[in-house]
């Protein structure tokens, strides 16, 4: 049995269109699925607004106490919530989760050595609650992840929504044939010169393409997580736009 988890970030988020043309391709996989969403811009917009300073180091946010409250509200509020509504007007039972919903994705704060990133959750093996989400899944329901976790003594925590599709995946590889996605803009990870596409990725070039600065900023985080899926045993990890083709 199949299981498809995809990923969306602000360049699907914010524009209407993309997100639209997502949202049906979404709909239409017959298969079991997980949605897991990032943030866009809104949070850094209403931080701004808030004289809240946006720091972001290597694709990651950078999570100090107020950014965490702008970061909960959008990322677990606004963003999951109209995404849970569109994809339940398209006929789809999404259920809009945070990590800390039942406990289901459970992290520790980051250690702030070498860089301090505030309010910043970590996964560990055993972070994600798999039965949990298993009875959503039989039920039909369809779980829509913001990337909002807590840890253990109930502080709450922002997690890279790369990291917890990673996650997933990985906690789900021994119940069904996973296939993680990490949709964007893009039409895939482009060598300098030329944009076209790499069909394959191995560490090795990953390591090359990020010390010439080809790989940079959040796409860091997504190749990292998407490398580490595969390495702890997951089927497929496409990334890119065409990769939401069913």
């Amino acid at each position: 049995m199949d299981l498809n988890i995809f990923k969306i970030g602000g360049n699907i988020i914010d524009n209407p269109k993309r997100l639209d043309a997502f949202l049906n391709t979404f709909c239409d996989c017959r298969e079991k699925k997980i949605l897991v969403h990032g943030g866009g811009k809104l949070a850094s917009e209403l931080c701004r607004q808030l004289d809240i300073k946006v720091v972001m180091d290597k694709g990651r946010r950078v999570t100090d106490l107020m950014t965490l409250r702008v970061a909960v509200m959008v990322y677990a509020g606004w963003i999951n919530k109209n995404l849970v509504a569109s994809l339940l007007s398209r006929g789809c039972r999404a259920l809009g989760l945070s990590g800390a919903d039942g406990g289901c994705i459970m992290a520790e704060k980051r250690k702030p050595e070498p860089v301090d990133y505030g309010f910043a959750g970590d996964l560990r093996g055993g972070s994600v609650d798999t039965l949990f989400i298993q009875n959503l899944l039989e039920k039909g329901l369809v779980p829509v992840f913001s990337p909002i976790t807590c840890d253990p003594a109930g502080q709450l925590l922002n997690t890279n929504a790369d990291t917890i599709a990673s996650a997933l995946a990985v906690a789900f590889r021994s119940y069904y044939t996973v296939r993680l996605r990490f949709v964007f803009d893009r039409d895939g990870i482009c060598c300098p010169g030329p944009e076209k596409p790499l069909p394959l990725l191995s560490r090795a070039q990953y390591e090359k393409l990020r010390a010439q600065g080809t790989i940079s900023d959040g796409m860091i985080p997504k190749v990292e997580n998407a490398l580490r899926a595969l390495e702890q045993g997951i089927d497929e990890v496409l990334i890119g736009n065409t990769c939401i083709q069913l």
